[in-house]
């Protein structure tokens, strides 16, 4: 009795230790994307509008002539600028492309939170939760 136990636990063994995973774990965690769009330059430049102004603020700026955009994105720059030494630094453009995109997300949360607190009061109960998402009627 005892040589069968053993040979069940050493074969579990083997078994276990020949198995392999069913699935693969990511064992890197990828960021966010700064947009929605395709990041290829050599179609356009879309990702990077996004990335750069934010997704609402690019959509304006598509609307703009050539001579207003370069005027609204000179005053970006000098908004970007943080030591104001007329230089943009690769620091200080990613601290304004976290800037954007946190300013949008904020704006998407409020966005959001408005058209769930259907009676207006600062509170989203589950009711209307339910209602604004599922259709349901409260």
């Amino acid at each position: 009795m005892t040589l069968r136990r053993l040979l069940l636990c050493l074969s579990l063994s083997m078994a276990c230790v020949w198995s392999k995973p069913t699935e693969k774990k990511e064992r890197v965690h990828h960021e966010a994307q700064l947009s929605d769009k395709v990041h290829d330059d050599a179609q356009s430049f879309d990702y990077d509008h996004d990335a750069f102004l934010g997704a609402d603020e690019a959509k304006t700026f598509d609307q703009l002539t050539p001579e207003e955009s370069k005027e609204r994105l000179g005053k970006i720059v000098s908004k970007i600028d943080d030591d104001k030494d007329g230089f943009v630094t690769v620091d200080e453009l990613k601290a304004w492309i976290k800037f954007a995109q946190k300013r949008w997300i904020f704006e998407d949360v409020e966005r959001q939170w408005k058209g769930h607190d259907l009676n207006e009061d600062g509170l989203i109960s589950w009711e209307e939760y339910k209602n604004a998402t599922y259709g349901y009627i409260l």
